[in-house]
């Protein structure tokens, strides 16, 4: 598995949401990767710690990204964990984000109503 992932028809960079995560204030680091759909494919599963001393609220954090990427890259599912795991080289382990995917407390963007259409980058009256 690379850093592609292949949402409803779509190639998704991992990296261009992770800039998007890390522009939010909270956010000191972000990993994105591929977790199974049930619609087939792939959905995206964000994997962010805060700032130190900070909190990351899930719904925020997903109602940031909606006006500032297309609809279909907005992550389906947003974890917030104290830090992220890193090779001795500091590299983030993808593959562990993977291998435990969603978890209990992972938050669905769909269970908590963040609604993302297909008409914006940059959109107001679609944001909800």
């Amino acid at each position: 598995m690379g850093d592609t992932i292949r949402r409803r028809g779509e190639n998704i960079s991992s990296a261009e949401v992770e800039t998007e995560l890390l522009a939010h204030p909270s956010v000191r680091e972000a990993a994105v990767v591929a977790v199974p759909s049930p619609y087939g494919e792939d959905d995206v599963l964000a994997v962010v710690a805060p700032v130190e001393g900070g909190t990351v609220d899930p719904a925020e954090l997903l109602r940031f990204l909606v006006p500032r990427m297309a609809h279909f890259m907005v992550p389906r599912y947003v974890r917030v964990v104290g830090a992220l795991p890193h090779t001795p080289t500091h590299k983030v382990e993808k593959h562990r984000l993977r291998a435990e995917g969603v978890t209990h407390d992972t938050a669905d963007r769909e269970r908590l109503g963040v609604v993302v259409r297909r008409d914006r980058i940059g959109g107001t009256s679609s944001d909800r």
